[in-house]
This record gives C-alpha cells, structure tokens and sequence, in this order.
C-alpha cells in the first residue's frame, strides 16, 4: 500500500495546484502545462467520482478516499515520465488528506498521512477563492469556500511547503505563477551547470 502511494523517483521540477474546489486550479493547470510544452496530471477524483455518481448516485464516501489517493499517484508517476523539464499537477495526496480531515471528523489513513508529508514538490500554488462558485454533480459546501481554503493554507504551513498564494484573475494568477515557476527552473538550471562545472574540474585535476 506505502509503495502505491509513493512518488517515483525523477528529475523534474513539479508544481501542484491547490485549494478549495472551484477555485480555478483545472484552469490554471491547462495554461501552465500549454505555456511550458508539458503534460499535467488531472485530478483522478473527479473521474472517479462523477462514475460513482453516475452508477449509483453516490458521493464520496469514506473508502474512497485511498482508491483516490492510490489513481492520483499511478497517474502523476504515469505522466511524470512524459513531462519536459516540468510536471503540473491539478492536486496531490494532501489535498487529498485535507479532504479526508475535513469532510471525515479528522480522520486520515496513516499511510495516507505519511505520504502526503513525504511526497516531494517544488511549489505548491494555493488558489484563492475569488473566482465563483461553479456548480456540478460533485462539488458541495458552497457556504464553506473561506473554511475550507484555511483548512488548506494551513496544511501547508504546517507541513512547511513552498507556496504561493494566487489571487485576481486569470491572466494575474497565470503571470504570477509563470513568475515564480521561472525563478524555480532557473535556480535548477543553474545548480545543474555549477555541478557539471565542478565535475569537470575534479576530473581535470585528477588528470
């Protein structure tokens, strides 16, 4: 089950989207993987879940939540393989767990837990919840947008996640995420090039 929910090791840079439901996250993903050439990793609770509607007029319930967890892992690492330099995910096990905490009296499955902490990402980008509210067979706590994008925040500081809070509009949010999706990649760019340099010194000492 832990190995099922564990990233596969790869040397990209990976940004997560993330926040309360219609805040703007499947936008913002679709114009940051067009911007950068990629692929980005849709949310597999969506398609899980708008089946299990559709089947048996069901919403999520309690046992769903490591199935989901288990799909998002097997497409992040499916699609991680595809990306060029830079994988965009629509969510993580985080989210996934804040889910968990917040809809099932605080409660979360261990290895859920353990993952969530352990999963690496370059930058989280925590939408704010200044877009309406869009209506779906899925989406519920309209009421709630402000309890739950706290619920949020607070997870990643608390887990001490590098994030950025998006606010405005489209075009706001896609230039400040670009903004600091640049600053990332260049950083790698560079220490990439500083070890290669140094490799070569060493070898050329060793000569």
């Amino acid at each position: 089950m832990e190995k099922k929910l564990t990233q596969d090791p790869i040397n990209i840079v990976k940004v997560v989207l993330f926040g309360p439901e219609s805040s703007g996250k499947t936008t913002l993903s679709r114009q940051l993987a067009r911007h950068y050439n990629t692929v980005w990793a849709p949310e597999y609770a969506r398609k899980y879940l708008q089946k299990k509607w559709n089947n048996e007029r069901k919403t999520c319930e309690l046992e769903d939540i490591l199935p989901i967890a288990i799909g998002q892992m097997k497409l992040e690492n499916k699609l991680a393989k595809k990306a060029d330099k830079i994988l965009i995910c629509d969510t993580d096990l985080l989210e996934t767990k804040v889910y968990s905490e917040e809809f099932y009296e605080g409660f979360a499955d261990d290895t859920l837990k353990k993952a969530a902490k352990e999963n690496n990402y370059d930058l989280y980008l925590l939408t704010y919840i200044d877009t309406p509210w869009e209506a779906d067979d899925l989406r519920d706590r309209p009421e709630q947008r402000l309890e739950m994008f706290n619920a949020f925040e607070k997870a990643l500081q608390e887990n001490n996640k590098n994030y950025l809070l998006l606010k405005g509009d489209k075009k706001t949010r896609l230039q400040n995420a670009i903004k600091a999706i640049d600053k990332i990649l260049y950083q790698k760019e560079n220490l990439h090039n500083f070890s290669d340099s140094l490799y070569n010194i060493n070898v050329r000492l060793e000569e």
